[in-house]
């Protein structure tokens, strides 16, 4: 079942950048005579608002805190074009695997990576510098270009990949909420610590003490 790691593979990468989705293959699509690729996605007008609407994000997604603004607006639109893309894949290939499964599919996974993705960029968005911003965004649309260019011609193999890549992310997730969970706690230890030495100072300046 081929399109199995197609809709997977799509489904991740919409979570992190759905209008590069969407044009990836519709281009491929239209212009490599992939097979796999619905032809709703091939259609010049889904094509032309999927370019501009890239673009876009090419710019928002590279300046610190507007990045997480657009990703706070794009928790529901990514979710959803994970899930119509999967559901697209199914219907171009009938018999293989029902639209529901598709679009549950494509819409959890994407909801997955979008989550991921979201709270990296808020741990990176605590660098002092922009440049870091400008890096992660890059390596975020070149891996999307990549996982599903491969998924067209290397379904498995992409699917693989971007498996690994999921896992790779919940765990830095992970690394950063614990770190931001000790930092918060050293915080209130300090807190605490400095509340207690005012406290004391207080009691010794009292006369008679």
């Amino acid at each position: 079942m081929t399109i199995l790691p197609l809709i997977f593979t799509s489904g991740l990468a919409s979570g992190i950048n759905a209008y590069a989705v969407v044009l990836l293959l519709g281009l491929l699509g239209r212009f490599a005579d992939a097979q796999s690729v619905p032809h709703a996605l091939e259609r010049t007008d889904v094509l032309i608002a999927a370019a501009v609407l890239f673009a876009l994000e090419a710019v928002a997604d590279k300046i610190p805190y507007v990045d997480s603004v657009w990703d706070v607006v794009h928790t529901v639109i990514r979710p959803i074009a994970g899930a119509t893309v999967g559901v697209l894949i199914a219907s171009n290939d009938p018999g293989s695997l029902s639209e529901v499964a598709a679009g549950a599919m494509g819409g959890t996974t994407a909801l997955v990576s979008h989550l991921v993705k979201a709270s990296l960029r808020m741990a990176v968005n605590t660098s002092p510098e922009p440049a870091s911003n400008i890096v992660v965004s890059m390596v975020e649309d070149l891996s999307v270009a990549g996982l599903v260019t491969l998924a067209i011609f290397h379904p498995w193999l992409a699917a693989s990949i971007a498996a690994a890549v999921l896992a790779v992310g919940l765990l830095l997730v992970w690394l950063a909420i614990s770190k931001i969970r000790a930092f918060r706690a050293r915080r209130r230890e300090r807190k605490a610590a400095r509340a207690a030495r005012a406290t004391q100072d207080a009691y010794a300046r009292q006369p008679g003490v």
